[in-house]
């Protein structure tokens, strides 16, 4: 074992170690928090400079992390944000935490990651480690990043070590926070297997060993492939038994009696968040480089991406049936987030349902406690505010539709006034039947 290793180790062990992370987002931030909770000093960097003044203002930009933890942020001596990568040098760990999305044509779109690799080669020294853990294709730290760093005339495994530790962030459920849950990790060699495991076997609820990176990138690919496929699955139903005039959301509860062989999912308007709508991709790539066709995940993916489209059907139908033309309805959208009770609205399929509606020319207005104002996102940029959930608002509202179920709404309000619910998340349900004066579609 070399000298930087053994440094390095002690550094770990007896917590003295600094632990840069890069991007300070939804995984950043709360790695951070789980991080000096455990008695390390952070290192937080982003180039995006509004987020480092936030910190310094204790200005709270992640919902779900609470002012708190902001407050704590700004006054901790034990954290420091910055936009200089020079500040990276004392980080003896560097955890990437930015994002992966998908290209124009659904390729992998590694740039930030790759980005920060060539930041962090610049300021490297001997005894650092690295780990990405944002999500990839199997390949990715070892191919892609190694190289990158070797080009700074250090050694890995001897005098740098690298890893892949995929985050599981699950925002907005108590319970499972950072800190929280198991943590697959991977090294590109034993060694740096060794080292990251010591780091993380202190800051989070477990630490699983696998033999590679590339088992890490892989599993990682498999937690959410399974949940794509399994949702894709229910939403071909819905729409079966939509037809058949069954409802999909008594079927589910119903197989949900079985005490084995059977985990629930649930139907939506279309997939949202930083990794079920993109991992397949990345794995049907990489596939593809070595001569296999991933018809059963693609499928899966096809169907998921179709719901913004089923939606807008059932919303236009619903309509009609009511002697409305969807180019002079006025419909209310409940819910801008891509999940319930966060502020996250990455991928939301609520984005596209705008614009396909938008296209209709009917008139459009959204509500969501969350998200104020509607961010502006990679692919979509609407100028448009939350406005109030009024009886008025919910009256003169020809449509109501529900896409993301927060539970800070006044659902009963809404069943009583609405002339029409078009509902993707079963959200009306919570209300008794005998309050409901709406007429409700499910989509």
């Amino acid at each position: 074992m070399s000298d930087s290793a053994r440094q390095l180790i002690e550094k770990i062990d007896n917590q003295t170690a600094k632990v840069g992370i890069l991007g300070l987002g939804y995984v950043g931030l709360p790695l951070s928090k789980a991080l000096l909770e455990n008695g390390f000093d952070v290192i937080g960097f982003d180039v995006d400079h509004r987020k480092i003044d936030s910190i310094e203002k204790g200005h709270a930009y992640i919902e779900h992390l609470g002012q708190d933890f902001f407050d704590f942020l700004k006054e901790t001596k034990k954290f420091t944000g910055t936009s200089d990568k020079a500040d990276l040098v004392e980080a003896d760990a560097i955890l990437i935490c930015v994002p992966t999305p998908l290209g124009k044509h659904n390729d992998p779109d590694l740039s930030y990651v790759l980005s920060c690799t060539e930041l962090i080669r610049e300021i490297m020294r001997p005894g650092q480690l690295i780990a990405l853990e944002s999500t990839t294709y199997p390949g990715t730290t070892r191919n892609e990043m190694m190289p990158i760093l070797d080009q700074s005339g250090l050694t890995c495994g001897e005098d740098y070590f690298l890893a892949y530790s995929p985050e599981r962030e699950d925002p907005g459920n108590a319970g499972r926070s950072a800190g929280e849950i198991p943590k697959l990790v991977g090294g590109v060699d034993d060694l740096s297997t060794d080292i990251a495991m010591k780091l993380y076997d202190q800051v989070v609820a477990k630490a699983h060993r696998v033999s590679s990176a590339e088992v890490a990138e892989s599993a990682k690919l498999l937690e959410n492939i399974y949940r794509s496929v399994n949702i894709a699955l229910v939403n071909e139903m819905k729409i079966v038994l939509s037809d058949l005039d069954i409802d999909i959301w008594e079927v589910v509860e119903a197989a949900k009696t079985k005490p084995f062989g059977f985990q629930a999912f649930y139907p939506g308007p279309g997939l949202g968040g930083h990794c079920i709508p993109i991992d397949p991709f990345y794995l049907s790539w990489k596939a593809r480089e070595v001569g296999h066709n991933t018809r059963f995940i693609e499928l899966a993916g096809e169907i998921n991406t179709s719901m913004p489209k089923y939606v807008v059907d059932k919303v236009s139908r619903a309509l009609n049936d009511d002697g409305v033309a969807i180019s002079k309805a006025n419909i209310l959208m409940l819910g801008l987030a891509y999940k319930k009770n966060v502020d996250d609205p990455r991928e939301t399929p609520a984005a596209e349902i705008i614009e396909r509606l938008a296209e209709m020319n009917c008139t459009l207005s959204y509500h969501d406690p969350h998200l104020p104002e509607f961010p502006e996102m990679r692919k979509y940029d609407f100028k448009m505010s939350s406005v109030p959930l009024t009886e008025e608002a919910i009256r003169k509202s020809d449509c109501v539709l529900v896409i993301t179920d927060h539970d800070n709404v006044d659902y009963g309000l809404i069943a009583k006034h609405a002339k029409l619910v078009v509902d993707t998340r079963n959200a009306l349900e919570r209300v008794p039947e005998a309050e409901r004066k709406a007429r409700i579609v499910k989509a």
